[in-house]
């Protein structure tokens, strides 16, 4: 409808500027919203406020001449104007008759824009490094990024999704480090674990494997580790310098070969590890991007002589620095230091000029909101490859804090002692982790109540959304016990016995669904999509508690029964969208 309405608007528009009443209207964009108060029509626009100055008119004026444009229009029953100048649209009873009609003909595809039709988008998200389980922090991104990618797909878009693996670097080599040490204990050595070496039991976990594949191969003493070791921090040294050093303690007395065999063990540990809590949250890519693979395919080595050829590296002291700041970016960055080796940032350069060559559309990351810096180094490293800066978009999720009997529920990282995205699966269910994530916008901190999301009561907002749709169905049950049948054409054609201020409302909302979906995508925001849903239910939920569905009259029944399993197809289309279940029964 609202596209429909913007239609109408242009046209207007355009009469206007033949007939010389209005110059030009590049530029604007001509927004149509809800209204908040039906009293004020079902769609407002404001395009005379926005017009008026460069028209020379006032507001209502300029409004005025727009309404006697409007082309007319079955979906539209009324056009007034209000305020300081808004257009307010009252939708039609032919156009409230139609939406029932709609849903029930295209069932599961109602509310998606025809495929392919929109910009095609690279979507990256999670991209949690594999040196640990999941945590809770990890699955509000994955549950957003899912539940978005689907948002967009459905909006038109061909989406990519895909996790970056961070494979190579200096926090693998500390994971392989302490499943070597963790394996040294479970061989009988006695060895000093490091202060930033990983602790969860996991970590006993993956030296397991590691000795059941190895057996002794691979045991030295805990003297020759700890031999010219410097201190570690709670020795009075440094803690990095001591996790550096043991490192390198490592592959001296492996060999590169044992190495790399328990390095590898561990990643492919922590990666399956991922991909099984991930597929079983519902969240899934159609890429694993291996960070190595920058390495391998030379992918790295030619973004950096990109940047050189186009004059932003300098060397500096034996390093090379990417003059970023002269970009944008708040300060220049090293991408090989005076080792030779390259940095994080490297790769990232490179993985992102790889990413706009695989994608025509946009690149979008979507990061932890302790990623803030990376959006304008990013930025900045697009344009010094030559590329479209505006190619590249960012969407931060803030931080979720779990509470429990109204307690914060304590969390820490390499301690071990963190929450994970299996335990808290576990504990509430897949259902509600994965609205509960996406409820608030991604841009607020969440306070997610785990007794609340285990409750069976109408405050759980994911209940009650399952519950209209357990209802709806149950509406059928009961037809069917009663030795009746839906006559889904009867219904259609008693359309307008469906004349009460709750059908109404219904009809107005399940119009609406199709741009709530354009506009989720639009806004990056998936949290649109369930207050719509809530808010959907709610009206359900009402109608229900006041209306008999059953009733001897066949004409009445059959519309109410078509407006039911509108309804309920809206709502499981839309918790399609966001990950969610729709129960037949609760």
């Amino acid at each position: 409808m609202r596209a429909h309405i913007e239609e109408l608007v242009t046209q207007a528009l355009g009469y206007l500027k033949r007939d010389g009443v209005i110059e030009d209207d590049a530029g604007i964009e001509i927004q149509v919203e809800p209204t908040k108060d039906r009293a004020h029509g079902d769609y407002a626009c404001n395009v005379a406020m926005m017009l008026a100055k460069r028209a020379g008119m006032n507001p209502r004026a300029l409004a005025e001449k727009i309404l006697k444009r409007l082309p007319a229009s079955k979906r539209v029953r009324d056009v007034e104007i209000a305020g300081p100048g808004f257009l307010n649209f009252f939708a039609s009873g032919h156009y409230l008759k139609v939406v029932v009609r709609e849903i029930l003909a295209q069932g599961e595809a109602y509310g998606r824009a025809p495929a392919n039709t929109k910009e095609p988008l690279l979507i990256e998200f999670v991209s949690a490094n594999p040196t640990g389980p999941l945590h809770v922090g990890h699955g509000r991104g994955a549950a957003y990024g899912a539940s978005l990618a689907a948002i967009l797909k459905a909006a038109g878009h061909a989406v990519d999704r895909e996790y970056y693996v961070n494979d190579d670097g200096r926090q693998m080599d500390i994971l392989a480090v302490s499943v070597w040490l963790r394996y040294l204990e479970l061989s009988g050595e006695r060895v000093r674990f490091p202060d930033n070496g990983y602790r969860g039991d996991y970590v006993y976990d993956i030296a397991r494997e590691v000795r059941s594949r190895h057996g002794d191969d691979l045991r030295h003493t805990g003297h020759e580790v700890a031999q010219t070791l410097p201190s570690d921090g709670e020795q009075g040294g440094d803690a990095e310098s001591h996790i550096d050093a043991l490192i390198a303690k490592a592959r001296e007395l492996l060999g590169e070969t044992d190495y790399q065999a328990v390095f590898q063990i561990a990643l492919e540990a922590m990666l399956n590890d991922i991909r099984e809590d991930l597929d079983e949250f519902g969240v899934e890519f159609e890429r694993w991007y291996s960070e190595r693979s920058l390495h391998e395919s030379g992918a790295l080595d030619q973004s950096l002589a990109t940047l050189k050829e186009k004059g932003w590296l300098e060397t500096r002291n034996g390093a090379v620095w990417f003059k970023a700041s002269e970009l944008g970016d708040d300060k220049d960055r090293v991408v090989v230091r005076d080792n030779g080796r390259s940095t994080y940032f490297a790769s990232d350069v490179a993985y992102l000029l790889d990413k706009l060559a695989r994608c025509s559309g946009t690149a979008l990351y979507i990061f932890g909101a302790d990623h803030h810096g990376y959006v304008p180094r990013l930025k900045a490293a697009a344009q010094g490859l030559g590329e479209n800066p505006d190619r590249v978009d960012f969407q931060l999720v803030q931080f979720a804090v779990l509470y429990r009997d109204g307690q914060k529920v304590q969390m820490s990282t390499r301690s071990g002692e963190f929450v994970t995205l299996r335990d808290l699966r576990e504990e509430v269910g897949n259902d509600a982790a994965r609205y509960f994530y996406i409820m608030r916008s991604h841009e607020q901190h969440l306070d997610f109540d785990l007794d609340l999301a285990k409750s069976k009561a109408n405050e759980n907002p994911v209940f009650y959304i399952q519950y209209a749709h357990a209802r709806i169905r149950s509406i059928f049950n009961k037809l069917e016990e009663a030795g009746q049948r839906h006559n889904q054409a009867i219904g259609e054609a008693a359309i307008s016995r469906l004349d009460a201020e709750p059908e109404q409302i219904l009809l107005r909302s399940l119009g609406r669904y199709p741009e709530v979906i354009e506009n989720a995508a639009r806004r990056r925001s998936p949290h649109i999509l369930a207050h719509y849903l809530h808010d959907l239910a709610g009206q359900f939920h009402s109608w229900y508690n006041h209306s008999q569905f059953l009733v001897d009259d066949d004409d009445l029944r059959n519309a109410r029964l078509n407006l039911a399993a509108a309804t309920g197809q809206v709502i499981a289309n839309g918790l399609g969208l966001i990950g969610v279940s729709a129960p037949e029964s609760m």
